[in-house]
């Protein structure tokens, strides 16, 4: 049977108190409403629609994708009015899945379960047990444990009240029968607003076994009113990726300090301290040791390798036994083969530094290619651009580049040669060569110092 899910997106979250909408508003650095995508593409679905209203120019600059069915709701008139919406779409012979753009950690895994228990009737619910469920629907079941209803906190009688199984709002129905429900759906409330709800007992009427099924965590239903509620998801969905870490081999000095904004793969015996934060695509090798207060985005670390404390890595590929930092940075477009060295305050952008080659000190190496075994002296400056194009600047193997020293690009430094501290290096050298490129000293006697001049 086909997979039709429908998103709801329209809500303005003004608890939020901002002008970007509710489901713009991020976990993990990534809007929740693409949580919710990533999750229902998951099940590949032959269609996904896309309920919005309130900050529509915004949702469309941000969330994107063909797949995407993107549907009006003009009007806020409930969570039944908002599906209401895409009965135009809806075909007889679909099953549909309704999901919220503001429960950013629901699993491909327990949408599957739904949709498995569901297999063989019209409605399925996703349910869960609270211990504490003031504030949510309660699942009312007869004496069989058949679902019969839901009946709202406000509506319950005292031993309603007592019911731990609460109403999620996920739920998967039939094509025709849903859309005989949604259209029956009425908004005599006190509210005035059509409630999706409403459809479980119209299903029961009608003799219909309501099948269900739980989330594995109770975060996984929970949504974001509020910034405090965000803070509050943002926090489960860490734990969630700490535990997937350590699981694949990863010591967290302290998982409650762990960060993970995008993808991460671990080796064996990695150790991370707190306050690291990882974005994009990362992947770290066996026995990596990540010291605190890093940031590494997009980046490839090989087995053995050290980023020691307050380093910056992004788009940055690096070989086995490697060492960075403290308070190194490796830019977009930089490689370190195995055993490279960069220590503290050097800055690498769209470079290459070669097998056991070391920039320990103070250093920026822009479009540069370092060979093996060489040592770029503390103060280097490759000076790659000239205020309209960047150039390369070349280091052969075991080449030693003497501290505060300029090489201005494009320039090519032969191996084994030697450029003396201090230099400024406008031409070639040739392999074994000194190059000592300093002006001659002046003493200059009786000098007067500038003076600060009088207001």
């Amino acid at each position: 049977m086909k997979l039709r899910i429908i998103i709801l997106a329209a809500g303005k979250g003004t608890r939020m108190r901002s002008k970007l909408p509710k489901v713009l508003h991020k976990v993990a650095n990534k809007p929740m409403i693409e949580h919710v995508i990533e999750c229902a593409r998951a099940l590949n679905p032959s269609a996904i629609d896309l309920i919005y209203g309130h900050g529509a120019e915004q949702l469309k600059q941000r969330v994107t994708g063909d797949d995407l069915n993107w549907i009006e709701q003009q009007q806020q008139l409930g969570t039944g009015h908002a599906v209401q919406q895409a009965i135009p779409f809806i075909k007889d012979d679909e099953k549909v899945v309704v999901l919220y753009g503001d429960v950013p950690l629901l699993t491909a895994e327990t949408l599957q379960a739904l949709l498995d228990a569901s297999a063989d009737t019209d409605l399925g619910l996703l349910t869960m047990f609270l211990n504490n469920p003031v504030g949510y629907g309660r699942i009312i079941r007869d004496q069989d444990k058949q679902i019969q209803g839901i009946v709202e906190q406000k509506d319950a009688n005292l031993d309603q009240l007592r019911i731990d199984e609460v109403n999620t709002g996920i739920m998967v129905a039939s094509g025709a029968p849903f859309k005989s429900w949604l259209k029956d759906l009425s908004n005599d409330n006190a509210q005035q607003e059509y409630y999706l709800t409403d459809v479980v007992a119209m299903a029961a009427e009608q003799g219909v076994q309501i099948a269900s099924a739980q989330p594995q965590q109770t975060s996984e239903v929970e949504g974001a009113n509020n910034r405090q509620q965000l803070a509050s998801l943002e926090r489960a969905f860490q734990w969630r990726m700490a535990e997937q870490v350590m699981t694949a081999g990863a010591t967290l000095v302290d998982p409650a300090r762990f960060d993970c904004r995008g993808q991460l793969q671990v080796g064996e015996d990695v150790v991370i301290d707190v306050n690291v934060v990882f974005e994009g695509n990362v992947q770290l090798g066996d026995g990596v040791i990540i010291e605190p207060n890093c940031v590494i985005k997009d980046a490839s670390i090989g087995d053995g390798s050290v980023i020691r404390a307050n380093s910056h890595i992004e788009g940055a590929s690096l070989g086995k036994n490697c060492k960075v930092g403290p308070f190194g940075r490796l830019r977009v477009g930089s490689t370190l083969a195995d055993e490279a060295q960069i220590g503290n305050f050097v800055e690498m952008k769209k470079s290459r530094l070669g097998k056991g080659s070391k920039a320990n000190h103070l250093t920026y190496l822009g479009d540069t290619e370092v060979g093996e075994f060489a040592n770029i002296g503390a103060g280097t400056i490759t000076c790659n651009y000239d205020g309209v194009n960047k150039s390369v600047t070349e280091i052969g193997d075991n080449a030693f580049i003497g501290s505060n020293s300029s090489l201005v690009a494009p320039v090519s430094i032969g191996a084994k040669a030697t450029v003396g501290a201090g230099s400024v290096i406008t031409r070639t050298v040739e392999a074994e060569e000194l190059a000592v490129g300093r002006a001659k000293q002046r003493n200059i006697s009786n000098w007067q110092r500038p003076q600060k001049k009088g207001s």
